[in-house]
């Protein structure tokens, strides 16, 4: 049973979506406040399949405990943010969440996009290749992590990492967004959804790929983005 963690300072919520999930098969632990939801999250880090955070709390903020999260972990954390608010969902983003579910959003709808990030990031096949190499980094689609030339553990999140191995999946093709948004979230981007964009600006950062012309993530005007990397994959 899939364990989630739940901080939203509203009770009715709380126990509404407790109610709800459990009744779907998860374990659900509740926090409603910042304290509580840290003292939690330390406790079961282990046993976690997911974080939900709410942006507005009565102690602090989910951008905090989105980056406390971030730091100690590469678990799939979803954001509750306002939804008129692009502010915030850009924010979260940029600190390393995966995704946001915007209020007011139905039980039925989140239950949804928890079971596409827990089939996303659910486990690989075993004939499919281990290791993918490009410009001296691996990924590791088993560890799920991925190394410079030095050996050193590049920080992705776990959104970045599915969105960096379809990537080099495909390298040298044209991926429009809908494509992209359908492979790392499993639904389309809007006209205005920016998380895609905010995802590949963080990631070309991380690979040292942040210049004004990007030499791995390139964008193709009006088409998407082409990994132009050099790949190699093998299974050892």
């Amino acid at each position: 049973m899939r364990k989630i963690l739940i901080v939203d300072d509203d009770q009715k919520t709380r126990t509404l979506l407790k109610a709800y999930l459990e009744k779907n098969q998860y374990e659900v632990l509740l926090a409603h406040n910042g304290e509580t939801f840290l003292s939690e999250f330390q406790r079961y880090v282990d046993e976690l399949s997911l974080v939900i955070l709410d942006v507005m709390l009565p102690d602090t903020d989910g951008f905090a405990l989105c980056k406390e999260v971030r730091r100690r972990s590469n678990l799939p954390i979803f954001m509750l943010t306002a939804s008129s608010d692009e502010t915030d969902r850009v924010v979260g983003l940029e600190l390393g969440a995966d995704d946001y579910i915007a209020k007011p959003y139905s039980p039925r709808e989140l239950l949804a996009r928890i079971k596409a990030i827990h089939r996303r990031f659910g486990g690989e096949s075993a004939a499919a290749p281990r290791y993918y190499r490009f410009v001296g980094f691996t990924l590791d689609t088993i560890e799920r992590s991925v190394t410079d030339a030095n050996g050193e553990i590049v920080a992705l999140t776990g959104l970045d990492f599915q969105l960096l191995k379809y990537f080099v999946e495909h390298p040298g093709e044209i991926l429009d967004r809908t494509v992209l948004c359908e492979q790392t979230r499993g639904r389309d981007a809007g006209p205005l959804d920016r998380s895609l964009d905010v995802q590949i600006s963080r990631m070309r950062l991380r690979l040292n790929d942040a210049g004004k012309q990007p030499l791995l993530i390139k964008t193709v005007r009006g088409a998407g983005y082409v990994f132009s990397a050099e790949v190699s994959s093998s299974h050892a």
